[in-house]
């Protein structure tokens, strides 16, 4: 008999754990961060979502950064622009 080959579709991280960010008490005045993951209409989505957001609650503006494909991960200098600009971030859209 014949071995078989078993492959594991599980990928390896290098990523390491984090603890949240505290959510802010308001977000009256803050900044809504959009990041567009590039899948079709995500765009439009989160931008719509957050600035129905930011009118409900609110907020100052919409800023949206985009990603360069729907499988990259956004570099670390869109993460950090973000956190220094955003009071919050709207960042997923599933097909």
């Amino acid at each position: 008999m014949r071995a078989m080959e078993i492959l594991d579709p599980v990928g390896s991280s290098t990523a390491t754990a984090r603890a949240l960010t505290p959510r802010p008490a308001s977000l009256q005045g803050a900044v809504i961060g959009v990041l567009d993951n590039s899948k079709p209409n995500a765009r439009v989505l989160l931008d719509g979502v957050a600035r129905a957001l930011a009118e409900k609650v609110g907020a100052r503006d919409v800023r949206v950064w985009r990603k360069p494909g729907a499988s990259l991960g956004a570099t670390t200098a869109v993460l950090d622009e973000m956190a220094a600009s955003c009071g919050a971030a709207l960042t997923a859209s599933a097909d």
